[in-house]
This record gives structure tokens, sequence and C-alpha cells, in this order.
């Protein structure tokens, strides 16, 4: 079994004729994807890809009953994308575009509130379930099936983490990279979630790093489940000085709880088994499932 995207997923790309969807969408349908179509407004009834595509995204759903979209739209109208998704009935909403600015995420995160889907991202390298979709930018040959489910902020920790797995003869059901940004659609708490309660899935790595509340609340809601399922996690940014933004935009220690050092100990305190070093997961992995 697996979260989120499978083999079944019917994949559109928004923004599917620009350099970054063409380029990504080859990857995806060369991974065994199954993409049905894409959506550029005035290039519909064009073949893309040998794809058919779209001017709407409703219009795609009603010919090839699409139920994940894949957002590469650029920043000023990216916002628009996730809330005609939503609309258009489409389940998995997957937003890979950087730089959104937060006061469209706000209107678009309020907007799909109330409406039957689930978004991931933005600022995300998307959802990989190895052997059946890759749903994003990450390398897919890094990436083999097992039973370790992967949450992470960060797009090359993901495959970092991913490849020690495989290393230790072990692999992944799904790994989801929730991006990092201050306002996402899929928090690291309802990720994990969703892999505890995975029947595939015996163990789940969680990379975190420092700025929010996330990781902490994951941990409060790992250790308030009762589950056996081991859960690994690491917090990236422990040498990041406090008050000034490193690398993703919510990545900045603003209060109490936030620095790397505060989370391990939240992390360690809920049951969560903490290392120290990206280098050390893997082993960490192998050796609780032993």
């Amino acid at each position: 079994m697996s979260v989120l995207v499978n083999k079944d997923s019917k994949i559109i790309v928004q923004g599917f004729t620009g350099s970054e969807g063409t380029f990504h969408a080859g990857q995806m349908i060369d991974y065994g994807t199954n993409v049905v179509g894409g959506v550029t407004p005035g290039k519909g009834g064009q073949k893309h890809l040998d794809k058919p595509v779209f001017n709407t995204v409703s219009e795609a759903v009603k010919e090839t009953g699409a139920d994940v979209s894949i957002i590469f739209v650029p920043p000023a109208f990216a916002a628009d994308a996730i809330m005609e998704s939503a609309d258009a009935g489409i389940k998995v909403i997957i937003t890979i575009t950087e730089g959104i600015p937060v006061s469209d995420m706000i209107k678009a995160s309020n907007y799909i509130k109330n409406i039957d889907c689930r978004l991931i991202g933005p600022n995300c390298p998307g959802v990989i379930t190895p052997g059946e979709a890759k749903v994003g930018i990450m390398p897919g040959f890094v990436f083999k099936k097992g039973k370790v489910g992967i949450v992470s902020k960060s797009g090359t920790l993901t495959y970092e983490a991913a490849d020690q797995v495989v290393k230790q003869g072990l692999g992944i059901t799904t790994a989801i990279g929730i991006g990092g940004d201050p306002i996402i659609g899929t928090t690291t708490k309802e990720a994990v979630e969703l892999l505890i309660n995975d029947p595939d899935t015996d163990a789940v790595v969680m990379i975190g790093e420092i700025g929010g509340q996330l990781e902490a609340e994951a941990a409060r809601w790992i250790k308030a489940s009762g589950t056996t399922k081991p859960v690994i996690g690491f917090i990236a940014g422990e040498t990041a000085p406090a008050g000034r933004t490193m690398g993703h935009a919510g990545a900045i220690v603003s209060g109490e709880g936030e620095s790397a050092a505060d989370k391990k100990k939240i992390l360690r305190e809920c049951g969560v088994h903490v290392v120290d070093s990206p280098a050390e997961i893997g082993k960490k992995v192998a050796e609780l499932l032993a």
C-alpha cells in the first residue's frame, strides 16, 4: 500500500508546457508515472510530450478523470492554480513552485479549507511511491520500494535519507516532501499520521528544521497515538544563528522551542529516536527494524 499517490493515480501537470513543467513531466513519464495530460491556458487542444493539453483544470478532469495535480506555475499565479485545482475536484494538489507570496498562500489556504482535497507544499520536492508514481522533482533512481515512510521539510535531505535507507537493504513506502514555506498545506504531523496509519509502513523518518512548531506538534501526536512504529527524527539547522532566515522561508528561529536543540529535546521526550547527523539516519532505521 502507499499514501497520497500510487500506480492508479491520474496526474495532470499545471504549467505543463513551460520549461520546468516540460522537463519534470518528462522525467515523471519516464519513471512510469501515469501522467494523463496537462494544463496551459491558451494552449488547449495541442499535444505536448504525447499528452493532451487543456486550457483549464476542470476540462482536464472531465476528459481524463485526473485526481492528482502537480503545479509548476510561476509564483505570481500559483495560488490561483491551487484554488482552480481544488474547485475542479482534484484530491491531491502537489505544489512545487517556490516563492509564492505569503499573502497569496493565506488566501489559497483559507479557500481550500472546506474543500475535500489535500495540498502538499508549496516549495516542496513532491511525493513519490517508489515503483508506482513519482509526482515531483526528486531523482527517482534513489528510491526503492520497501517499508519505511519519509516526511521531510527539506528536498535534498529527503533524497539523502532515502539513499541511506536503501543502502541498508531496506526501502520506502512513500516519501512526502512537505515544503519549507511558512504556510504549507500538509503539516509534519498530518504527513506522519498518514504513514503511521499505513499498514505497509513499519517505520517513519521525520526530517525537520529550525523554525516553527511543526515537529513538536508531530512528536506530541506520536506520543499520544501510542504507536509502536519507530519514528527516526533529524532536525537541520543546528548551527544557524537565531533570527536569520536560512534557506527555506520557514526556517527562522523567532520564538521559544524553535531552535534545533529545543526541537530535539521535545522529540526525545516524546519517544522519537533522534539522530544528530543526517549520516546516521540509515543506520538508525536498520537498527530499529532489526
